[in-house]
C-alpha cells in the first residue's frame, strides 16, 4: 500500500506538470495564431481631398501612399481621391467618426468647431515664419488638442504639418490697404476664425464651397476671395479676378485625419507607420510648396494676374481684434510660450 502511494504521488505531479505545460503551449499557440491572423489582414484607407493632382498637398499624399504601402508590405493600401469626388469634407468626416475607412485632408478651421483650441492655428498673423509654425504644429501643445479631438469626437490627426501657403486676397480691383476692402464680398470658409478675420479687415465674408468660387466671381456674386497661391493657381481664379494682394493674413496648414475607430483596429505597428509616414509626407509637402511658390506666381503673372506686395502692418493691426473676439488671448500666450516669445 505504501509502495502504491509512493508511485501515485509522483505520477500525479507529472500529469499536473504536463497539463499546465500543454495549457501554456495552447495559450501561446493561440496568441501566436491570433497575431499571425491579424498581420495577414489587409486594410484600405481612402484619402479624400478637394484639391487637384497638381497641388503640392496631393503630391505629399502620393509620398504617404508609397511609404505606407512599402513599409506594411501592401497590408495597408492607400487610395487617393482628389477633386472632391467622394463628396464634401463634412460628410466624409462624419463617416470617419463612425468608423469608415476614410481619411480627410482637413484644417484647423473645421476641427476647431469640435475642439475650439485648435482654431487658433488659423488665427491671423499667429506666427512670423514657416519655421515657427512648423515648431508649433509638431509641439506637445497641439498634440494635447488633437488627443482631445480623438477622445471626444473620434477623429485622429496623423500629423498637422502639411503647409499649403499664406492666404492672400484675390479681387477684381487693386488693393493696397485694408480700407480698399470695405464693403467687398469676399469668399472664405465658414469657420469663425476665418469669418472674423475677414470682418476685422473690413470686408464682408461669404461662406461658399471652394468649387463654387470661380463661377461666383465670374457672375459677380462675390467681389473676391482669399486663398493660398497653389489653390488660386489650381482653380484659375486669376482669370476672373486678376488682382492678388499678398497680405499673408493666415498661414494655412492642413492635416490628415482618420477615424479613431478605424485607426485603433490596426496593429500597433501599422498605426505607428501611418503617423510616421504622414509626418514625412507633410515635410515633403512643405518643402515642395516653398520651392514652387515663385514659379507659381510667375505663371499667374504670365497669364495676366497682377500680384501686389503691400505693407502688411495695417492689416496685422486690424486683425488684433480677432483674438479678443474669439477669446484666444490665453491660448495665444500658450502658443508664444511654445515659440519662446
Amino acid at each position: 500500500m505504501k509502495i502504491r502511494k509512493k508511485l501515485i504521488i509522483p505520477l500525479l505531479l507529472l500529469l499536473t506538470m504536463l497539463f499546465v505545460s500543454a495549457c501554456g503551449k495552447s495559450t501561446a499557440d493561440n496568441q501566436q495564431n491570433s497575431d499571425k491572423q491579424q498581420n495577414s489582414e489587409t486594410y484600405t484607407l481612402k484619402v479624400h481631398m478637394v484639391i487637384n493632382e497638381q497641388d503640392p498637398v496631393y503630391l505629399g499624399y502620393t509620398e504617404f501612399k508609397k511609404g505606407v504601402e512599402a513599409r506594411t508590405n501592401g497590408k495597408v493600401k492607400v487610395e487617393l481621391y482628389p477633386n472632391g469626388v467622394l463628396g464634401n469634407d463634412e460628410d466624409l468626416l462624419q463617416q470617419a467618426m463612425l468608423g469608415g475607412n476614410v481619411a480627410v485632408n482637413s484644417d484647423a478651421g473645421r476641427l476647431g468647431v469640435w475642439v475650439p483650441e485648435i482654431g487658433i492655428l488659423l488665427a491671423p498673423y499667429l506666427t512670423d515664419s514657416v519655421e515657427e509654425m512648423q515648431k508649433l504644429v509638431k509641439s506637445d501643445l497641439v498634440k494635447k488638442w488633437t488627443d482631445k479631438l480623438a477622445q471626444e469626437k473620434g477623429l485622429t490627426v496623423l500629423s498637422f504639418n502639411y503647409y499649403t501657403g499664406a492666404r492672400h486676397f484675390i479681387t477684381k480691383k487693386p488693393i493696397s490697404k485694408p480700407e480698399d476692402l470695405n464693403g467687398l464680398k469676399i469668399r472664405t470658409p465658414g469657420s469663425p476664425v476665418w469669418q472674423e478675420t475677414i470682418k476685422a479687415i473690413g470686408a464682408s465674408p461669404v461662406a461658399l464651397p471652394w468649387t463654387e468660387t470661380y463661377p461666383a466671381l465670374e457672375q459677380g456674386v462675390i467681389d473676391g476671395a482669399e486663398a493660398q497661391d497653389p489653390a488660386t493657381y489650381g482653380a484659375k481664379l486669376y482669370e476672373v479676378a486678376k488682382y492678388i494682394t499678398k497680405t499673408g493674413h493666415i498661414q494655412l496648414w492642413n492635416c490628415l485625419v482618420v477615424g479613431t475607430k478605424w485607426f485603433e483596429q490596426l496593429p500597433k505597428e501599422y498605426q505607428q507607420i501611418l503617423i510616421e509616414e504622414s509626418v514625412k509626407a507633410g515635410d515633403f509637402t512643405t518643402n515642395k510648396l516653398i520651392s514652387n511658390l515663385e514659379e507659381l506666381e510667375d505663371q499667374m503673372t504670365a497669364a495676366g494676374a497682377v500680384i501686389n506686395e503691400v505693407d502688411i502692418k495695417p492689416f496685422k493691426d486690424k486683425t488684433e481684434t480677432v483674438y479678443s473676439k474669439l477669446n484666444y488671448q490665453d491660448l495665444r500666450q500658450e502658443v508664444n510660450k511654445v515659440l519662446g516669445k
